[in-house]
């Protein structure tokens, strides 16, 4: 910099919500929290209780509940890697961290010595570790660890020797692959929840849920998180009201009161345009034969689809009836039904759950295409839109998934339940008019003199021990301008306390929507306030 010469001030960084989140503010957060008291009451009624858990959790519980090949756990899920907490698991990770650096790196044949060394050493410190502080470390995965232990000391030995020979290379190919098993097994990773039915399952285990009387009724409400293309009514953080019953039977009544409490819930909410669909989608027995006989259909007509639905034929033919591609549409409307396969049982609950909904006044529509993709979901499915959302206007999807607490190590468990979309809950009653104005305050108190500031604060404290909401200025304030202020906050009401109010023990109050005003005692003010307002 010449002599003379003014540095340029940096100026700060402008932060700015992370794409995909954002802030919920006043008067919209008086929304939120009227539909998650809601949810509270109607759930309560119902005997549901509320549970809270982590918003992180092991990434292979959402890989085993949701599935390791769905875009949610291998595109969008929010994957941490461990904290250490003591010396030796820092070591450990950090070493763990050279040799994936050594992994990942290109097979220059000066890193070999140093690559085999720090792999033996690994390993041989990982050892004692097997079975320890290892998430789901069944039989299986310790064997595992040991055959790839032992698999990479002989390669490791081996790799030694042939390097000094200079036959190297596909040793070291060989050696790398089974280190990037042996590190994926050794070291789990924690996932932000994109979702929370697999939590409650969790926690049903884990607490020994199964010994309480069944069903176990709970719900839950909080924020959820995804890596997807944010769009309206969609985010990366957003937030979802869902509950789950577990346990017990899989009565057709409970399937119907599920739907009937969240029908109760959106009543109460008055959402509009609310249309409920239901189906039936089989169980063990006759959902693989339809699947088989759907997937066989699919292939006469593969070269009239697009590439996605190609790949589903092989790998999730039920995903096919959920495209929403315009051409697709004529031929997904020849594919059979699942409704005229079921077996003797899925047809007699599923007619049972019909039954049941018509007692209870709900009413639905019966859409065959319907489904979920997973092998444990299984009979009642049900999805809830709304108006005000565009095409994408579901804002509650849920269903039966009997196998799925199974799945993740404990006892056979009967389940179902349902997820709600709050952002998109929030949009719909927003778009029809029931997002509440800004709240202003009930009471502005304009005080005057310095006698007159500790009636106010004590006047403040009364009203509010009362409920009503009260805006006390910290300092004194012109009369004129009090009464300025106490408008744009959107007060009902300012109760105007001066010298002649302290001496009285009467306290001034004046209606701001028509000028009217008067004068009460502390207990006629409150009885006069109690009843208009």
């Amino acid at each position: 910099m010449s002599e003379g010469a003014v540095k340029k001030e940096e100026k700060p960084r402008k932060f700015q919500a992370i794409r995909g989140t954002r802030d919920l503010l006043p008067p919209e957060t008086a929304l939120w929290n009227r539909v998650e008291q809601t949810a509270h009451t109607v759930f309560g009624t119902f005997g549901f209780g509320e549970i809270r858990s982590p918003i992180f959790e092991w990434t292979e519980l959402f890989a085993r509940s949701i599935g390791a090949g769905t875009d949610v756990v291998s595109k969008e899920m929010y994957v941490l890697g461990l904290q250490h907490d003591n010396p030796t698991d820092r070591d450990l990770a950090h070493r763990r961290e050279t040799l994936m650096f050594m992994v990942v790196s290109s097979s220059d044949k000066s890193t070999i010595d140093m690559f085999t060394l720090q792999t033996r050493k690994f390993c041989s410190d990982y050892e004692a570790a097997l079975g320890k502080e290892l998430v789901y470390a069944d039989i299986g995965t310790k064997v595992a660890l040991e055959y790839l232990k032992d698999s990479i000391s002989y390669l490791v030995e081996d790799l030694l020797a042939q390097t000094r020979a200079g036959d190297w290379q596909e040793r070291f190919d060989r050696t790398v692959a089974l280190c990037k098993q042996y590190l994926e097994l050794v070291e789990p990773t924690i996932a932000l929840r994109p979702e929370s039915t697999a939590s409650v399952c969790r926690a049903y285990i884990e607490h020994g849920m199964n010994s309480l009387p069944q069903p176990v009724k709970l719900y839950y409400l909080g924020p959820m998180f995804r890596r997807e293309r944010p769009q309206k009514g969609r985010y990366r953080q957003f937030y979802q009201i869902g509950a789950e019953v577990l346990g017990g039977s899989d009565a057709p009544a409970i399937d119907a009161e599920v739907i009937e409490m969240v029908m109760t819930f959106f009543d109460r909410l008055d959402l509009q345009g609310v249309q409920l669909d239901i189906n039936s989608i089989g169980d063990r027995n006759c959902r693989p034969k339809y699947i088989e006989l759907l997937r066989a259909e699919l292939l006469k007509v593969k070269d009239q689809l697009g590439p996605d639905s190609q790949r589903r034929i092989e790998t999730n033919p039920l995903r096919v009836l959920d495209s929403k591609l315009e051409s697709e549409q004529g031929i997904i409307a020849t594919l059979p039904r699942i409704a005229d396969h079921l077996c003797e049982d899925c047809a007699t609950h599923y007619a049972a759950v019909k039954h049941q909904l018509k007692m209870r006044g709900v009413f639905f529509r019966e859409n065959w295409r319907l489904v979920r993709g997973l092998d444990y979901y299984m009979r009642t499915t049900f999805e809830i839109t709304a108006q005000g959302l565009g095409s994408q206007n579901a804002v509650c999807g849920g269903g039966r998934y009997d196998g799925l607490v199974e799945l993740l190590g404990g006892p056979p468990t009967k389940g179902i339940g349902f997820a709600i979309g709050e952002d998109r809950l929030i949009l719909s009653l927003q778009e029809s008019g029931k997002a509440p104005a800004q709240q202003g305050r009930d009471v502005y108190i304009a005080w005057m003199g310095e006698r007159a500031h500790a009636t106010a604060i004590r006047a403040a404290k009364v009203l509010r021990k009362a409920g009503f909401s009260v805006e006390l200025p910290p300092v004194e304030q012109k009369f004129g301008k009090a009464l300025g202020q106490a408008d744009k906050l959107g007060a009902k009401h300012a109760l105007i306390l001066g010298d002649n109010e302290v001496s009285e023990g009467l306290w001034t109050l004046k209606t701001l929507a028509d000028g009217s005003q008067a004068k009460y005692t502390e207990p006629d003010l409150l009885e006069h306030l109690r009843k208009t307002m």
